[in-house]
């Protein structure tokens, strides 16, 4: 159903906006964008502005509010250096599938080809990292073309859509219809979703993964189903963390290699064959007890998201929820298959590796361990906590150490590894979950990305936990390096910077913690303090996470 709206263009933009559900702009003051501005002062309820000190800040904020509440977040960035400003977090959003909207400034059409301030044609330099880019010409071109970008943001495949409008144009009045603020989703193969099954009936040693689009999808409850009606070992990645909770049996995070070096089928739901995940390979002769690698079936959201280069055994695209929901009924019409075996050796296995795990949490290491920085911080999470992830090295061990209890309460930066997204995160979380606890986990090189924008969390009175593990190297590559050539160049930060006194001087607070016995009574005064707070914690350069893969 549409409706007619009128008035200028930023007026038009705005109402467009707040119709698919948007309630805040985030936005760095640009002359360009004036209108939008004046739009959100206007709107009645007002919309809320949101400025940041950057813009990609701006823009991650976005990003981080369409993750979080599965509506599109809305940058609204000055015309050239401030859309250029941005394109990092439009390029996460299209790797990640976060539902994203960017307004850009563009110079006046009454004066292009002239040399203006800041002219650029923008949306050729966008296109390759959004779902669509284009310049809305006219007035009479901003409310479809508005409505148009949210539509197509929400719709499978999510993704982020850019638009930038004249200046002249900008201020300009005009007409337009609005539609429903809804996005489309794709309905799944009933043939395919019954072949699906019948693979997972006959499976011995079957694997879930769970991955960000289970979420984005609102599939998080028939997921949940799936898994406590058929008990099937699950894995989970990106913001598919917490949709089984942490400690649930059939959650075997701690058992991943086991898992999938023995798997005979692993089904993955909702996410990219990407690096993360071998790039579809799992066990094989060294590994699998039947010396083969693993069958794999991938469902996804939309039909482009299925694997290209994987060889699948099935694959189903579609609306998540009815594919998990029609797998389950179509698994139950038969014998229920009996993986308590398998289940139980994974169960064991993840008993196992908490175990080995304890010594790390619990490490008097001096320098500090990073892992004994989750060993203090995790027992003080709430359920209803989001942690945010931006970092290297020490955000790997909270992959490793952080099971949510709840879905939506995981944020990272993805499979584009962008660093700098975690203060726009924050920014985000916070507004998108005003009661519940805000926990940025940040890596000392990460920081130096959008520390300023604490200015931004005090200003607009957000107080958001910030734990640094600050080990005074760019350690995700200086032990790459020393293992490539036996030395390492560039990989060296000032030893021990007192980060948290540039908090303090941004108007929040904070403190350097050397002891690990003092981490947790940091964490206290940090969780209590109601304003913007930095632990900063000094950690060992040379205690590395040990990875499997470097991403190539």
């Amino acid at each position: 159903m549409s409706s007619e709206i009128s008035g200028h263009s930023g007026e038009l933009a705005v109402h467009v906006a707040r119709t698919h559900g948007v309630e805040t702009m985030f936005t760095l003051s640009g002359a360009h964008v004036f209108p939008m501005y004046d739009g959100a002062v206007k709107a009645n309820p007002q919309m809320r502005l949101l400025d940041v000190r950057h813009e990609q800040t701006a823009a991650f904020a976005a990003e981080a509010t369409g993750k979080l509440t599965r509506v599109p977040g809305l940058a609204v960035l000055t015309a050239g250096p401030g859309v250029t400003n941005g394109i990092s977090a439009i390029a996460q959003a299209q790797f990640a599938g976060s539902p994203m909207v960017v307004v850009g400034g563009r110079a006046p059409q009454n004066r292009w080809g002239t040399g203006s301030l800041q002219e650029l044609d923008q949306p050729p330099i966008i296109a390759p990292v959004a779902k669509a880019a284009r310049t809305l010409m006219t007035a009479g071109d901003v409310a479809a073309g508005m409505d148009e970008a949210f539509t197509l943001a929400r719709s499978s495949h999510r993704g982020p859509v850019f638009v930038d409008v004249p200046m002249d144009e900008f201020f300009n009045s005009a007409s337009g219809t609005v539609g429903s603020g809804e996005g489309t989703k794709v309905e799944p193969d009933g043939d395919a979703i019954e072949s699906v099954a019948r693979l997972l009936a006959a499976a011995q040693r079957p694997v879930l993964i769970l991955g960000t689009d289970v979420w984005a999808d609102h599939a998080e409850e028939a997921a949940l189903r799936l898994v406590e009606d058929l008990g099937i070992p699950t894995l989970t990645n990106g913001m598919g963390r917490g949709v089984i909770p942490g400690g649930h049996r059939s959650l075997v995070t701690k058992a991943r290699g086991a898992a999938l070096a023995g798997a005979d089928l692993v089904v993955v739901v909702g996410t990219p064959l990407d690096f993360r995940l071998g790039y579809g390979l799992f066990g094989g002769p060294d590994k699998n007890p039947d010396g083969a690698f693993a069958k794999v079936v991938h469902i996804a959201d939309s039909p482009g998201q299925v694997s290209g280069h994987a060889e699948l055994a099935g694959s189903v695209s579609g609306d998540l929820t009815t594919v998990l929901d029609g797998l389950q009924a179509a698994i139950e019409r038969g014998a229920k298959p009996d993986w308590h075996s398998w289940s139980d050796q994974l169960a064991d296995q993840v008993r196992a590796a908490a175990g080995r795990d304890a010594e790390l949490l619990n490490a008097e290491a001096d320098p500090i361990h990073p892992a004994r920085i989750y060993g203090e911080l995790v027992p003080r999470l709430a359920d209803d906590s989001v942690v945010i992830g931006d970092g290297g090295d020490f955000v790997s061990f909270a992959g490793k150490y952080v099971e949510p209890q709840r879905p939506g309460g995981w944020l990272d930066p993805g499979p584009y590894g962008c660093l700098g997204a975690g203060l726009g995160a924050a920014i985000a979380a916070r507004l998108a979950r005003p009661s519940a606890q805000v926990t940025l986990l940040l890596g000392d090189g990460a920081a130096g990305f959008s520390l300023m924008d604490v200015d931004t969390l005090v200003r607009h009175d957000l107080p958001v936990v910030m734990v640094m593990g600050n080990n005074s190297a760019w350690g995700l590559e200086k032990g790459p390096m020393q293992m490539l050539y036996g030395y390492d160049v560039v990989a060296d930060l000032a030893p021990r910077t007192a980060y948290d006194s540039v908090v303090s001087a941004l108007g929040g607070a904070g403190e350097t913690v050397t002891d690990p016995r003092q981490i947790g009574p940091a964490l206290d005064r940090a969780f209590a303090a109601g304003t913007p707070y930095l632990v900063n914690v000094i950690t060992d350069v040379n205690a590395a996470y040990p990875r499997a893969t470097f991403g190539i």
